[in-house]
């Protein structure tokens, strides 16, 4: 639990300094710094819920088209599945502070049984309606806005090394992304589809027995009779007082919408012609290689100043679609998504570590689902832009305004001197 001051005192006076951060519960806990009791059972349910988000969008996808449903019906399924998170992840953060990040993990878990197990039903027995599966993948998308502000401020509570913490679930965020695909597209392929959210229902039991066992440090709720939109009112005040974190939440978002969002299907559009599907495929395993690798090293990689670190990781971001303009051999566009991926796996430890430990635990929920908002809630413009800009400049006009604007971010992350000197806070391990 980070201790900082409180609601009232924050709601009478001008936000605090973060410069010297409380320590977090786990911090000045016994025990080993990062696999605790705690620490396995969080880990278990984590895994387990990425698991099963990694298969859902390739299950339900290729499930309605192989089902004889047009392109149309799946992407108004992933607009059913990802709006909702997009939408309520705000409330989710202000629910998490109020009720406690544990229990809405919970009862989201619970409410991502029910709908997969009744999605399982769908696709078992036929879909009569389409309503009823655009509900219920508006259900898994809710319970998800509700469970993703508690996933980031639960790693304090858990392990005294966070940034070690962050690095062993990024490499198993990185895992997941790899296998689950895989395992949805192997039980598709066996019109199997049904299965698939059995599995995943199956999962997400599982990350609620493993996060009801956790024994976590009270964290203190915000005062009662305020309002859910004072609450959010306090979450953006906490926000917009960190220079360094909207700082990089602006930058990230014009990152998202004209280099990350556009990249993954007009990257789709130039190598499945020329190489294959399988091709593609290859490709963007190697990215999640490359990110498993970028977790691995941020465990033990603990620079002075994270967010400069990672920025200078983040450089290795253009040398895909830079390679893809130059017409590098598929080998060599691997490489570059093995180096890619490392980058992104850096920046994305460094990042949430400097997020859990820099912010108090009290708001931490709220600041985190702003964060989310911001850079995430951006991606989807984005991809949604690729193709009237290749219409309007091209497919190479495209991609390298995305390699100049990935550029800029970094440097931009590096120039900006609240980010680029932001201190790590010391934790033990």
């Amino acid at each position: 639990m980070s201790v900082g001051v409180s609601h009232n005192d924050t709601l009478a006076a001008p936000p605090q300094s973060t410069d010297s951060p409380p320590p977090t519960a786990a911090a000045t806990s016994p025990g080993p710094a990062i696999w605790s009791r705690n620490f396995r059972h969080y880990f278990t349910a984590r895994s387990a819920g990425l698991l099963s988000w990694a298969m859902l969008p390739v299950a339900v996808a290729a499930g309605l088209l192989a089902g004889g449903y047009g392109l149309d019906t799946a992407g108004y399924a992933m607009a059913f599945l990802v709006g909702p998170f997009a939408g309520l992840v705000l409330f989710g953060g202000v629910l998490a502070d109020r009720f406690t990040a544990r229990r809405m993990m919970i009862v989201a878990d619970l409410a991502n049984l029910a709908a997969h197990v009744l999605l399982a039903l769908l696709f078992f027995y036929g879909i009569d309606h389409l309503w009823q599966l655009y509900a219920l993948l508006t259900v898994a998308g809710t319970a998800n806005a509700l469970f993703q502000p508690g996933a980031a401020s639960t790693v304090p509570l858990v392990a005294r090394d966070v940034q070690g913490a962050n690095g062993v679930l990024r490499t198993s965020e990185a895992l997941t992304g790899l296998g689950g695909p895989a395992l949805a597209g192997v039980f598709v392929g066996f019109g199997a589809t049904g299965w698939v959210m059995i599995v995943s229902a199956l999962a997400y039991g599982t990350s609620a027995v493993c996060l009801l066992a956790l024994r976590l440090a009270t964290v203190p709720a915000p005062p009662t009779g305020q309002s859910l939109w004072r609450n959010l009112a306090v979450g953006w005040q906490e926000f917009r007082s960190r220079s360094w974190l909207w700082g990089v939440i602006v930058i990230w978002m014009f990152f998202a919408v004209l280099s990350w969002g556009p990249q993954l299907s007009v990257a789709a559009g130039v190598i499945v012609p020329e190489h294959g599907a399988t091709a593609f495929g290859l490709l963007n395993a190697a990215l999640g290689a490359g990110t498993v690798v970028g977790g691995l090293l941020a465990i033990r990689y603990k620079p002075a100043r994270p967010l400069a670190a990672g920025a200078v990781a983040m450089l290795a971001y253009p040398l895909y679609p830079l390679g893809i303009v130059l017409g590098w051999p598929v080998w060599l566009l691997a490489a570059a998504q093995v180096a890619v991926g490392a980058g992104i796996g850096v920046w994305g430890v460094m990042w949430a570590t400097s997020v859990q430990t820099q912010v108090p635990g009290e708001v931490l929920n709220r600041v985190h689902a702003y964060e989310v908002a911001g850079s995430v809630g951006m991606y989807p413009i984005g991809s949604a832009l690729a193709g009237p800009a290749v219409a309007a400049f091209g497919t190479d006009g495209v991609l390298l305004v995305g390699v100049v604007v990935a550029l800029f971010t970094a440097t931009a992350l590096l120039a900006a001197r609240p980010i680029r000197t932001l201190n790590r806070v010391q934790t033990p391990g």
